[in-house]
């Protein structure tokens, strides 16, 4: 009888799908539109400067050194979030984390590509619908394109990247997607009002 109540318990198994946290949310307001962006490939990246020509090599682009900037290439994007600290990001479906895997020089590189989402925030409203939330200068003149850091919105921690000149993408951990997102639908429709 155990036989069979552990034949039906391995046929009764079933899989579970992952969905993208938001999956299909948007909200536009006059002047911006506020959309949750695809999955991407995501690594935290710590590595001190000895190690950063080696990284640079195996991830295809240069990290960047100079504090709030960012570099891209081929659909991956670094940015520079402290003196040994980096996002990379690749929208192009290759793993950067297998890219790291096979560096020697020290670093740790760690997947982070299920804790993160990414917001498109686009329009002529939208560092007023950022700012709604984020204390940072984003003129152009101070946050220009490529312009990359961290910083908050509302209550909750980002990674804000300006990629145009009025277009951001914004990185945040996927349980604080909702808030995040509801923080810029409501700045959307304040900076259109």
């Amino acid at each position: 009888m155990a036989k069979a109540a552990a034949k039906t318990v391995a046929t009764a198994t079933s899989s579970a799908e992952r969905r993208p946290a938001l999956a299909g949310r948007t909200a536009s307001a006059t002047g911006v539109k506020v959309e949750v962006l695809p999955p991407a490939e995501r690594i935290s990246l710590r590595a001190p400067e000895a190690s950063v020509a080696a990284l640079s090599k195996a991830l295809g682009l240069t990290l960047p050194k100079t504090p709030k900037t960012s570099a891209s290439k081929g659909g991956r994007t670094a940015l520079w979030l402290g003196p040994d600290e980096w996002l990379v990001i690749d929208e192009a479906g290759k793993n950067p984390l297998a890219d790291c895997a096979g560096v020697s020089a020290l670093h740790s590189s760690v997947g982070i590509s299920h804790r993160n989402i990414a917001i498109s925030v686009v329009g002529p409203a939208a560092e007023a619908a950022i700012n709604s939330g984020c204390p940072q200068d984003l003129s152009l003149e101070a946050f220009p394109v490529g312009a990359a850091s961290r910083t908050v919105l509302g209550k909750a921690e980002i990674v804000l990247l300006r990629t145009a000149d009025e277009a951001f993408r914004v990185e945040c951990w996927r349980s604080f997607s909702d808030y995040v997102f509801t923080f810029l639908s409501e700045g959307a429709r304040d900076a259109a009002g």
